[in-house]
């Protein structure tokens, strides 16, 4: 396993990222009390929390293609994008594993954690969790803008790709301020599917490498033969 091939599936780990951000949104069970024990609950966050151990995997590699060339700019937008998948990851953890075990012991805290996103008001008090969350969403935003632009820059992957990307992040979060909840997960699409190009690429992109001689791996015969 060479750099290459990590390379190229991370390409893989990154689309597959992006296609399963967009399917959660699609499957995600409402935000109430009665789904937070059930089945589909439990599925949903345990897909995203692989979601998001795919996706920090894919933007690493997706960096890494471009490292020289991304500039820091490449480097403010990786680390940006994978502070939100680490904190989403904790989110996505607590809400597979620590709210079904809660709400029946604590339904009011709960309740106000499920609140987070739609911006509901809490009966009981959270701590820094709203804050956090919404701090999330400034790197949500602001991580693909970034590097996608460097990306885009760096011109080693296509600029189509790169141009979604960037986009992403700003088109989800005016989707986001114009939909009620829980119709703003729909925002989800848009970087989701730019991830998922993005990923797509470096993976065509490294299989079409894969056939490439790599050098020293000629044969001793043919050595011999050449020299001759």
């Amino acid at each position: 396993m060479n750099t290459r091939n990590l390379i190229r599936w991370a390409g893989l780990a990154a689309m597959a990222a992006g296609i399963l951000f967009v399917v959660i949104q699609t499957i995600h069970p409402p935000d109430v009390l009665a789904s937070v024990t059930t089945a589909r609950w439990a599925i949903v966050h345990s897909l995203g929390i692989t979601m998001c151990l795919l996706g920090l995997l894919g933007i690493a590699g997706l960096y890494a293609r471009q490292v020289k060339a991304a500039g820091w700019l490449g480097l403010a937008g990786y680390l940006l994008f994978s502070l939100f998948y680490a904190v989403t990851m904790a989110f996505q953890f607590a809400e597979a594993f620590i709210s079904p075990l809660l709400a029946t012991e604590a339904p009011k805290f709960v309740e106000g954690f499920l609140g987070i996103p739609g911006g509901h008001a809490s009966e009981v008090n959270l701590g820094a969790l709203p804050t956090v969350y919404a701090l999330n969403g400034v790197l949500y935003m602001l991580g693909p803008v970034l590097f996608g632009i460097a990306t885009f820059r760096a011109g080693i992957l296509p600029r189509w790709a790169a141009g979604a990307f960037a986009v992403g992040g700003p088109v989800s979060a005016l989707m986001a301020a114009l939909l009620p909840h829980p119709l703003d997960r729909l925002a989800a699409a848009p970087m989701g599917l730019g991830l998922a190009w993005l990923g797509y690429a470096l993976w065509s992109e490294r299989r079409a490498h894969a056939s490439e001689p790599v050098l020293g791996s000629v044969s001793p015969q043919l050595r011999q033969t050449t020299a001759e």
